[in-house]
């Protein structure tokens, strides 16, 4: 089972909205390129709250991920985009469903 996660909370400063959902969208390739990352998820939460969560099979693969490239750009842009510091926590995953079906782009 999934145990290790991070969940980044994110509040874009006014007008910077678009940005924002623009900038996460952008980081998938770059996640892409983490084998140890599991699942990456970019949420829109609100009008300008944005989310990111994220899971890996250890504690090593979490922290190499807050060290990698995402991160990176993340604190990169974090100035311009976000109206207070992006949130990080690290988070025990605590249940999971899981499927093998899988879906296709909607």
């Amino acid at each position: 089972m999934i145990k290790y996660a991070l969940l980044v909370t994110l509040e874009a400063k006014y007008c910077k909205e678009n940005e924002v959902e623009a900038f996460l969208k952008s980081a998938i390739p770059l996640v892409d390129a983490e084998p140890n990352t599991i699942t990456w998820y970019a949420l829109k939460l609100g009008a300008n709250k944005f989310g990111i969560f994220d899971t890996f099979p250890n504690d090593d693969a979490r922290k190499a991920h807050l060290a990698g490239e995402v991160a990176k750009a993340l604190m990169k842009k974090a100035p311009d985009l976000f109206a207070t510091d992006p949130q990080i926590q690290q988070v025990d995953v605590l249940g999971v469903k899981e499927t093998e079906k899988k879906f296709a782009s909607l």
